[in-house]
C-alpha cells in the first residue's frame, strides 16, 4: 500500500481542502462536502493544489494507514467534483423497481414487495423499459455508502449461478454452472 500512499492527490479548481488541527481534513466541491479524519501518525499537507500525505516510519502499521487514506481522501475528492455512480439490474421474470422519494420499492419474487429507505446522500432512479431488464441507477458523492447501499440491495436476492436470476450490477460477469444431465439409462 506504500507505493499508492506516495502518490500526489491533484486538487480541482473548484475544490477546496481545509485541514483541522485535530487531523480533520473537510473537501468541499460543487457537489456537496465530505469530511475524514485522518490517524493522528499521518501528516497531510496542500501544496500548490495537491494533497500529500507522509508517514512517520515504514512499520507495516503506517505503511498499511498510509495507503488506507490516501484512498479515503483521494475518493472524498472525486466524489466532490464528478460523483460516484452504480447500476444494477434486476435479472428474473416479474422482478421490477420502483423509486417514490427515497424510497425504492422492489417486487423480486418473494411474498411481500421490499422497501428499502435510502439515505439522504443518495440519488436513486429506476428504468423500466419493455423487452429489457429493471435497471436501478444510484449516484452520491460518497463512494463507501453508495457501495455498502448497492450491497444491501444485492443482498435481497443475489444472482443465482444456474439460471443468473437475481440481482446484479451492470456489465458483471457471473460464473455460470452447468445444471443436472440427464443419464440415459
Amino acid at each position: 500500500m506504500s507505493r499508492i500512499g506516495k502518490s500526489p492527490i491533484s486538487i480541482p479548481d473548484k475544490v477546496t481542502v481545509t485541514i483541522q488541527p485535530d487531523n480533520t481534513v473537510t473537501v468541499k466541491g460543487p457537489l456537496g462536502e465530505l469530511s475524514q479524519k485522518v490517524d493522528a501518525d499521518i501528516t497531510v499537507k496542500v501544496e500548490n493544489n495537491q494533497m500529500v500525505l507522509e508517514r512517520p516510519t515504514n512499520q507495516i502499521r503506517h505503511r498499511s494507514l498510509h495507503g488506507l487514506y490516501r484512498a479515503l481522501l483521494n475518493n472524498m475528492v472525486t466524489g466532490v467534483s464528478v460523483g460516484f455512480t452504480t447500476r444494477q439490474e434486476l435479472v428474473g421474470v416479474g422482478y421490477r423497481a420502483e423509486a417514490k422519494g427515497q424510497i425504492l420499492e422492489m417486487s423480486l419474487g418473494y411474498s411481500h414487495d421490499i422497501m428499502l429507505e435510502l439515505p439522504k446522500e443518495i440519488k436513486v432512479t429506476t428504468v423500466t423499459e419493455k423487452r429489457a431488464n429493471p435497471i436501478i441507477t444510484l449516484q452520491s458523492t460518497d463512494k463507501q455508502l453508495l457501495g455498502q447501499v448497492a450491497a444491501k440491495i444485492r443482498s435481497f436476492r443475489p444472482p443465482e449461478p444456474y439460471k443468473g436470476k437475481g440481482i446484479k450490477f451492470v456489465n458483471e460477469q457471473l460464473r455460470r454452472k452447468a445444471g443436472k444431465s440427464a443419464s440415459a439409462k
